[in-house]
């Protein structure tokens, strides 16, 4: 099998693929062609099947696995396939194995080290906390490791919502070193506990897509109920305590306009807005690098509002 990740432009596209997406669409003229994302373990790819109707495109939907006959093209700064021929697979013809994009870092390496972070905590009700969750709760830490972190900006793969955690704790830990006026314990359990909430915001692979939760109320509301009742159940936590966890992780996206209901109002989160913001954007611009071979300019990023580039000299 060649994975997404080795396409070159003008490589012959013949083999199986998940079909994550697809969408109708017209063209200028008037003309129906399907929108198609195609997907393996090294990623996505977005794919164009200009005659629909023909002969050779099988009955194919959403989350089938297809066998995929194209050319890869570029539009844009980005490869994508224009699709010839699609025949529908059936089960055993593929290994699901191959089709979910997983971490390039070990998961249970990294769940390791965000536990070696709950043990170093100093305050015992925090520490009670963060121990309910990633030791004492085996359904949440199972879902944990294997959820993404995003539908489709960054990590949005298995094991992206961890990665992301991982580092974001490790930015907190810095900046708790460097800046001796934060709380460490309260900063470093908000980076744990900060996306929490996408752990049912959005389904598992190979959907990754939002649920009902997800659409209605949306991880950060879900993350900070979920913190409430993990600490209902701990005797005396302080309520204070409680307040500023929850705020920590109300108003980590910093702005009202990027869906925080409240803007940060203590130290401790507005270094986890400065780090969760950080990881994201470094994580999106690697994928974004890492989706194109284009080394000159790849155009106007909504996300970073500027032309960008790699560096190379």
């Amino acid at each position: 099998m060649k994975f997404i990740q080795d396409y070159r432009e003008g490589d012959r596209v013949f083999d199986i693929y998940l079909c994550k997406h697809k969408q109708a669409a017209t063209t200028k003229n008037g003309k129906p062609y399907e929108n198609v994302i195609l997907q393996d373990k090294t990623g996505t790819i977005d794919a164009k099947v200009w005659e629909p109707n023909s002969m050779g495109i099988e009955d194919y939907d959403s989350l089938d696995y297809i066998e995929v006959y194209g050319e890869v093209t570029s539009f844009q700064g980005a490869l994508q396939v224009n699709v010839k021929r699609i025949r529908r697979c059936k089960e055993g013809e593929y290994d699901p194995a191959n089709y979910l994009p997983v971490s390039s870092k070990n998961i249970d390496e990294m769940y390791g080290e965000i536990l070696g972070f709950v043990q170093k905590t100093q305050d015992p009700y925090i520490k009670e906390l963060l121990t309910s969750f990633f030791v004492k709760d085996e359904e949440f830490a199972k879902a944990f490791k294997n959820s993404s972190a995003a539908k489709s900006v960054h990590h949005g793969f298995v094991g992206g919502l961890l990665e992301h955690t991982l580092s974001v704790t490790k930015l907190c830990d810095y900046y708790a070193k460097a800046y001796p006026a934060l709380n460490r314990d309260l900063l470093l359990a908000s980076a744990m506990l900060h996306d929490i909430g996408k752990t049912k915001e959005l389904s598992f692979f190979p959907e990754n897509d939002y649920t009902d939760a997800g659409q209605l109320l949306g991880h950060i509301v879900i993350g900070s109920e979920m913190v409430e009742r993990k600490a209902s159940q701990i005797k005396d936590f302080p309520p204070k305590l409680l307040f500023y966890i929850k705020h920590c992780i109300l108003s980590h996206h910093g702005e009202l306009e990027y869906g925080s209901p409240k803007k940060p109002a203590i130290m401790e989160a507005i270094a986890l807005n400065f780090a969760d913001n950080t990881d994201a954007k470094m994580q999106t611009f690697t994928e974004i690098l890492n989706a194109t071979n284009e080394t000159g300019w790849l155009g106007y990023n909504r996300l970073f509002e500027s032309n960008i580039t790699k560096t190379i000299y």
